[in-house]
Formats: C-alpha cells, sequence, structure tokens
C-alpha cells in the first residue's frame, strides 16, 4: 500500500508542475490558455507516468504510442509536459508563442513529437481514427490516445469519428474527454453530466468510463481498462476548469487569458518543480513490414476512342496499388461513380469506406500518412468543400495527401448544381504547398494519378464524369507544372488556355476559327498549380491576346491563374474569362456548357471579339 500511495502522490505532484509551468508560460507570453490547461494535468500526468510508451529521442519510431491534442489550445500543458520529459528545457519552455519559437500557440509538427496540426476544433479524433487505423494495417502494436475537450464534442466531425471507429473496431483509440464545464463564453451543453455524454458515445459502440479527472487511482483504472478493451473507449472525465486555484477554478470569463496574478498562483500550487518523468518505451520498435513493391504497368486508351478522366484514374489507381503496397484508398460512399470500386475489388484490405463523411474521409488520410500509409482520398469535387477546414489543417500539419475529386463542373449535366462542383479549383489552389491537376483525357489522368503517389503536400486530381476524346499517347509524359501546346504558328492571333472538358471544346472552336481565317494556339494547362507560367508568357508575348476556358466559377480557377502569370509580366496583353457565372438547372452536359457560355461556339464567338 505504501508503494501506491508514494505513485499516486507522485501523479499528483506531477500533475501540480504541469499546472505551474502552463500558468508560467502563458504569463510569459501574455497570453494562452492556462485554464484549459490545468483542467487536463491530472489526466496528462497519469497518462504520461504510467501508459504512454513513447521514445522521445525517436519520436518517428515505429511502435511509440501516438498522443493528439484536439484541444490544442491546450498547448501550454503539452509543452509542460515536454519540459517533465526533458524534451525541452525551461528556457525553452518561456519562448511559448514568441517570434520564431516553435512552442506555437496551437501545436504543429515543427515539434518532432507533434504528428498533426491542431487547433480548429472536432479534428483531432478523426484524424486520430486514421492514425489507429493505421497502425493497426502494419500491425503495430501501438495506441493512439486523443484529449478533447467537452466542447469540441458540440462537433459534427466528432460524431463522424465516434461512428467510424466503431465500425472499424478500433480497440487502439482511447478518446479522452475534459470535461471541464466551461467554454470560451459560458457553461458546455451538458455542462457536468459526463453520464449523458456517455448515452451517445456508448450508442455508438465506444466503451465509456466515467471518471473523476483530478483523481490519479481513477484516472489510472480508467487507463488500463482501455487497453484491456477491443472496442474503442471514452474517458469522460469530470475536471474543472483553473483546477487548483482558487481564484481562476470553475470560474468563467478567464478562457484564453493569463492568469491575473500567475506569481500568487504558482505559489498556491505549492511553487515550480523540476521533476522529471521516465516514459515507458514503445511495446514494439519492429518497423512495419511493407508488401512486394512491383513494376507499375498503367492503363492504356487508344487516341480516337472516349473515355471519362475518371475511368483513367480509376484504372490506374488499381495499377499503383499493384505497384506500390503502401497505398491506402479511401471513399466516401460513391466509389462506383468515382471509380475507386476496383480498388476496392483488388485491394480490399487497403480500402476504406468512410461512407458520407467527408471531414472524417479527409481525417483519416491525414491520420494515415502520419504512420507512413500513402492515402489517396476520393469523393465529388462538391462535397470536398465539407472538408475544407480539414485539408486546410493538413496544410498546416504538413501532411502528404491526394485528393481527388470527382464529377466537376457542369458538364456532370442533369443532376444539377448541388453535385456540380464549380468552387473547388479556388480552394484547393489556395491551399499551402498544394498541386492542383486537371486532365483532359483517360491517359493524361492515368500518368498524372500515378505521378501523385510521390508527391509532397496536399495535391488534387479534378476528374470529369463526361468521356472525352483520348488525344494523347499513352507514353506521352505530363510533369508537374507543364503543359502541353496542343496548336500553334508563327501567324497565331490568340492563345486558348484550357484544362479538363475544355480542351476539346477549344480543339473543335480552332478548327472552326482556322477555317475562318484565324489560326489560334491551344495550350492544355492540366497542371492549373503550379502552372506552366513560362508557356502562358510565352503565347501571351506571341499573340498579344488570352482567352481562357473552365468548367468552373470565374474566381479563384484557371482564369486567375493565368492572369496572375501573364498581369504585369508581359505588356500590352488583351485577356478574357469564359467560365460558369450564372446560376446552372439541370439539363444534359451539351447543353450545360452551351447554356455556361464554355462550349466550342461560346469559345468562339469570345475569339472572335478578342481580336477585333
Amino acid at each position: 500500500m505504501g508503494v501506491i500511495d508514494e505513485r499516486i502522490s507522485g501523479l499528483v505532484e506531477l500533475g501540480q508542475q504541469l499546472r505551474v509551468d502552463a500558468i508560467r508560460a502563458s504569463a510569459r507570453a501574455g497570453s494562452g490558455h492556462p485554464t484549459s490547461s490545468m483542467s487536463a494535468a491530472d489526466l496528462m500526468a497519469g497518462l504520461l507516468a504510467g501508459h504512454l510508451h513513447y521514445d522521445f529521442e525517436h519520436p518517428h519510431r515505429a511502435g511509440n504510442d501516438r498522443l493528439v491534442f484536439s484541444k490544442g489550445h491546450a498547448s501550454p500543458l503539452l509543452y509542460a509536459m515536454y519540459r517533465a520529459v526533458g524534451a525541452i528545457d525551461d528556457d525553452h519552455l518561456m519562448t511559448y508563442r514568441r517570434l520564431g519559437s516553435d512552442l506555437e500557440g496551437h501545436p504543429t509538427p515543427r515539434l518532432p513529437w507533434v504528428d498533426v496540426a491542431t487547433g480548429s476544433l472536432g479534428q483531432g479524433l478523426p484524424v486520430g481514427v486514421g492514425m489507429a487505423l493505421g497502425a493497426r494495417l502494419g500491425g503495430s502494436p501501438a495506441r493512439v490516445w486523443v484529449l478533447c475537450g467537452d466542447g469540441e464534442l458540440a462537433e459534427g466531425s466528432m460524431w463522424e469519428a465516434f461512428a467510424a471507429a466503431a465500425d472499424l473496431g478500433l480497440g487502439n483509440l482511447c478518446v479522452i474527454v475534459d470535461v471541464n464545464r466551461l467554454g470560451q463564453t459560458g457553461p458546455t451543453r451538458y455542462e457536468w453530466d459526463t453520464a449523458a455524454y456517455a448515452a451517445r458515445i456508448g450508442a455508438f459502440g465506444w466503451h465509456t468510463v466515467e471518471i473523476d479527472g483530478h483523481d490519479p487511482a481513477e484516472i489510472d483504472r480508467a487507463y488500463a481498462a482501455a487497453e484491456a478493451e477491443d472496442t474503442p473507449t471514452a474517458i469522460l472525465a469530470r475536471t474543472k476548469k483553473g483546477k487548483g486555484v482558487a481564484a481562476a477554478e470553475d470560474k468563467e470569463g478567464l478562457h484564453g487569458k493569463p492568469l491575473p496574478e500567475p506569481e500568487k498562483a504558482v505559489v498556491e500550487l505549492g511553487g515550480v518543480r523540476s521533476a522529471r518523468v521516465r516514459v515507458s518505451p514503445p511495446r514494439s520498435t519492429e518497423p512495419r513490414q511493407r508488401g512486394q513493391a512491383m513494376p507499375l504497368v498503367l492503363p492504356s486508351f487508344p487516341i480516337g476512342t472516349m473515355a471519362a478522366t475518371r475511368d483513367g484514374f480509376g484504372k490506374a489507381l488499381e495499377a499503383v496499388g499493384e505497384a506500390e503496397p503502401d497505398v491506402v484508398v479511401l471513399d466516401g460512399e460513391v466509389a462506383d461513380s468515382t471509380r475507386t470500386a476496383g480498388f476496392a475489388k483488388a485491394f480490399p484490405n487497403r480500402f476504406v469506406e468512410c461512407y458520407i463523411a467527408e471531414q472524417q474521409l479527409v481525417g483519416a488520410a491525414v491520420g494515415l500518412q502520419t504512420q507512413g500509409w500513402v492515402p489517396y482520398a476520393a469523393t465529388f469535387a462538391a462535397f470536398l468543400t465539407r472538408a475544407h477546414d480539414f485539408l486546410r489543417m493538413a496544410a498546416i500539419s504538413g501532411s502528404d495527401l491526394r485528393i481527388v475529386g470527382s464529377h466537376a463542373g457542369v458538364s456532370i449535366g442533369r443532376d444539377g448544381p448541388s453535385q456540380m462542383g464549380l468552387e473547388d479549383i479556388a480552394m484547393m489552389r489556395a491551399l499551402w504547398r498544394s498541386v492542383v491537376l486537371y486532365p483532359c483525357d483517360a491517359n493524361q489522368a492515368a500518368h498524372l494519378t500515378a505521378t501523385m503517389a510521390d508527391l509532397p503536400g496536399i495535391s488534387y486530381l479534378r476528374t470529369t464524369r463526361e468521356e472525352t476524346p483520348v488525344i494523347y499517347r499513352e507514353d506521352e509524359l505530363f510533369p508537374v507544372g507543364g503543359s502541353k501546346t496542343l496548336l500553334a504558328s508563327e501567324h497565331d492571333r490568340l492563345a486558348i488556355v484550357a484544362a479538363g472538358i475544355t480542351v476539346s471544346e477549344s480543339l473543335q472552336a480552332a478548327e472552326q476559327l482556322m477555317q475562318d481565317g484565324v489560326p489560334v494556339r491551344v495550350i492544355d494547362a492540366y497542371s492549373v498549380k503550379p502552372l506552366d507560367a513560362a508557356a502562358m508568357r510565352q503565347a501571351a508575348a506571341d499573340t498579344g491576346r488570352i482567352l481562357t476556358v473552365e468548367d468552373h466559377r470565374p474566381v479563384g480557377g484557371l482564369g486567375d491563374a493565368v492572369l496572375d502569370a501573364v498581369a504585369g509580366k508581359v505588356p500590352d496583353v488583351r485577356f478574357a474569362k469564359l467560365a460558369v457565372h450564372g446560376m446552372p438547372g439541370s439539363a444534359g452536359p451539351t447543353e450545360q456548357l452551351a447554356a455556361a457560355g464554355i462550349d466550342a461556339d461560346a469559345i468562339v464567338l469570345a475569339a472572335q471579339r478578342l481580336i477585333a
């Protein structure tokens, strides 16, 4: 009993140390969230000292557990934990939130122990699902621990994650909910009613445990129970915001602020400590056994035939999956439409059905890539807008993702505007370190699909529902940042820049213009970002006129990319954009292109106006 008492006493002291350091760091920075850190300090003390298996000297070692601070605003607590294990020293801790410091206001992978950026609430658990799945796919005994706040349980993405984790049977996943009752502006929905949370989460098939989040013995038993379960576990811990400081404990109005009298608070908590915690080593350090790589043999489509770029993507994805055993495909319950169904049939163990939950789709992909997997996530381009915040945070995390949006543009036809991705190029171009690819034929789509496997950052492939003419040979190369000039002469009076489905329309328009004695250049800008700026400037210099054509809204798409490359860099250039300005209805694909003013006839008229 004496040994147990001593251990509990040590956990209490560690919790106090973490609180003190969170207060000190926030006070030095003049900002931060110490009260949100203080509520979870005992929870993290128990995890750090007894249940986390991690090698801080080798953070990328196989078998390391993963800890995700979904409540990323509690970063002072996380950094206090790093000091407690000796990963950082006190001077480093005191750089919190200062210019140039890697101890940012919300955690990012600038720190080697942080796998993903957090701070946009509701994302840690969806990402944790991907991490836990990735560990299981690789045969790793590692566990994934996610700390979240009760306030973020209002986010729909959390419930997508609860459903997915139970469906996948992720017994290696545990979410620790810091139920401290208070959000930013007042009480949370259920305050301290942990039973209300347990009923809802339990209904999804999770094992739930309700505890006093300031009782080290209860915390320890809850973690042990989670480790023994073969289903995901939610620990619902009743805590107090600002715990341990009378002026802050369970008080409203202190969220996101340093304590008013930090020195007094530190004294009240027993002063500064410098205890060091020995964290348990990984359960296994064996690297994941990869499958055997095979030569890549891409599908081919004969020139002159008709094929949809989504078909080129789907066939190529199967080939990439055969060649690269780390490729995993995630679907938003539209595999037959996006053409990922072939991969699912060929490699069922590496296919993840996320159902109609696009936030979980992207979140799982982010988690999987932290485990060394190569994820492709596919759904309709229009539905990716739901997951844009996950993509934004993935960019901050430096994640390597391959996102595929099918059924782009008005050319999908009769389904109407709710199914038409018309903003996706702008959305994806705006992401940091992103690549946007828009193939016009099936062979090009196949090559770009394979190229994405090795691209860093977030790459986006935009595919088309309708069949388009195959114009490229199967052995044609399509480097990222390149373009293809399909028609050109010394006498060109205009350059038409297109991508995707408008390439074939532009070629038809060029033929009509040629018959009228107007030679034009046609450029396939399949790499929208990075754009082949040199080719655009050369075309502008040679012809003096640029006409862009895209099945997308006029803002942020291909036209704006070309304008950015040319404007102010080539003098005396006339520029016009054809894009989807109005609100489409239901009609056939050919009718849609005509109604939007982006078909061959519209291109001819726009070209004639531009050269007049």
